[in-house]
């Protein structure tokens, strides 16, 4: 399953912090800063998707990720391969190279991340 941009946002901020209340998660946000109750209704969205779970204490809530970001990422990396580069990381290296201006030091650190 696929996060919009806000829904990554706040996955970012959970990944990092491991367990949070809204406000916590608010509190590490780039300026301008979302209003409480749309965070809380990202919060909300991304339970129902799987992504995060939360312990109650009173009417507090502290939220905690389900799916680690290493999982996530992999995901998301298969799709941008598959979807872009026909699945080819030959294809999308040399699109980065291209594009990104990466330095030969880069690309060798690249290819032995690879080789690992």
């Amino acid at each position: 399953m696929e996060l919009t941009k806000a829904e990554e946002q706040v996955m970012l901020v959970l990944w990092k912090l491991k367990k949070a209340m809204v406000h916590d998660i608010i509190e590490q946000m780039d300026e301008p800063k979302p209003a409480y109750t749309t965070v809380s209704t990202i919060i909300r969205i991304l339970e129902k998707k799987g992504f995060v779970d939360h312990k109650a204490y009173g009417k507090t809530h502290e939220y905690f990720p389900l799916v680690s970001k290493a999982n996530y990422s992999k995901k998301a990396a298969d799709k941008l391969l598959a979807g872009y580069f026909g699945g080819s990381v030959e294809n999308m290296v040399s699109f980065f190279v291209k594009e990104k201006k990466l330095s030969l030091s880069e690309l060798e650190e690249i290819m032995k991340n690879i080789d690992q």
